[in-house]
């Protein structure tokens, strides 16, 4: 009944945007833009190279790719609107529109904490055991925790929509957010709502540890694997690998910790809106360009792929 009270209700909602100065926002706008490019082109240029160089048949690179399309779909499912809401002092998007921007932003953001897990592990056996690396992630393993990670996303995003969007808004349609952000549109509720935001909580809360403890113990184990080995070489290989995936860890999941968990009355409204770009727009940006930048197979594709068109 709540879901046929929205509906009639509110038939869209209003994105506030940045109250900045207008020359701030058109800063703002054209960095963030330049951003946005980047993040496509480097994502891009990351997926095509994986599926079209032979050398990179390995599950780590296949991890990789997907990890690059989720940056690529995040980045857009978002960005656009708050580019959007920075130049206008207001910007339309309709109910539905608004339930998808929500779904898809939630689906791949919650679709990256299990992926950059599946990828710890897949680190793990690689250096923790070496000789069983084939048979145990094999290619049917592969697709199957990469068909995992995007049906527990897909699925477990639904409930994160369904708590916020059932809510009675009786009229209230003013989003103060650049997106249809889960905080900012339970902020319209005209009922009690601390059920609903206890149960995103609690949500958010596993699906960010969850993960988060088993990197943690497989790369407690990665740690003392490495320093046992005898090769220098050998070793700072494996940290050099290691290093890149603990970078992205560590840039995800340390802002979105600071969105989803952190207490609504710290943080002012603009303050969460600026950290929803960084966290949809930079974060993705950065992703590829810290693997790349530290992998010289990939710089060395690169290199191929664009030899080869010229």
């Amino acid at each position: 009944m709540a879901g046929i009270i929205n509906q009639t209700v509110v038939t869209e909602f209003i994105l506030l945007g940045f109250s900045y100065q207008t020359r701030i926002k058109y800063t703002m706008f054209f960095i963030f833009l330049v951003v946005y490019v980047v993040t496509l082109i480097a994502n891009s240029l990351v997926i095509l190279v994986i599926l079209t160089d032979s050398h990179f048949n390995s599950p780590m690179y296949f991890f990789l790719c997907n990890l690059s399309l989720i940056d690529l779909c995040y980045s857009s499912s978002s960005i656009p609107k708050s580019l959007e809401g920075m130049v206008a002092n207001r910007s339309a998007i309709t109910f539905p529109g608004c339930a998808a921007q929500m779904y898809c932003g939630l689906a791949l953001g919650v679709a990256q904490c299990i992926l950059l897990a599946v990828m710890a592990w897949d680190r793990y056996v690689a250096i923790c055991r070496p000789l069983n690396y084939q048979v145990i992630m094999n290619k049917s393993v592969c697709y199957r925790l990469a068909l995992i990670t995007w049906c527990s996303a897909f699925l477990l995003s639904l409930v994160f929509v369904s708590v916020t969007l059932t809510t009675p808004f009786c009229g209230k349609h003013q989003i103060d957010h650049s997106a249809c952000e889960t905080k900012a549109v339970l902020r319209l509720a005209c009922t009690d709502i601390h059920v609903r935001e206890a149960v995103i909580f609690l949500m958010s809360v596993a699906i960010l540890f969850i993960p988060v403890c088993i990197i943690f113990f497989t790369y407690t184990y990665i740690i003392f694997t490495i320093l046992r080995m005898p090769s220098a070489s050998g070793r700072h290989k494996a940290f050099s690998t290691c290093g890149s995936h603990l970078t992205v860890v560590i840039l995800f999941f340390g802002t979105a910790m600071a969105m989803y968990l952190s207490p609504t009355s710290k943080n002012s409204a603009e303050n969460n809106k600026v950290m929803s770009l960084f966290y949809g727009a930079v974060t993705p940006m950065l992703n590829p360009l810290i693997y790349t930048l530290r992998n010289n197979e990939v710089k060395g594709a690169v290199h191929r792929l664009f030899c080869r068109k010229t």
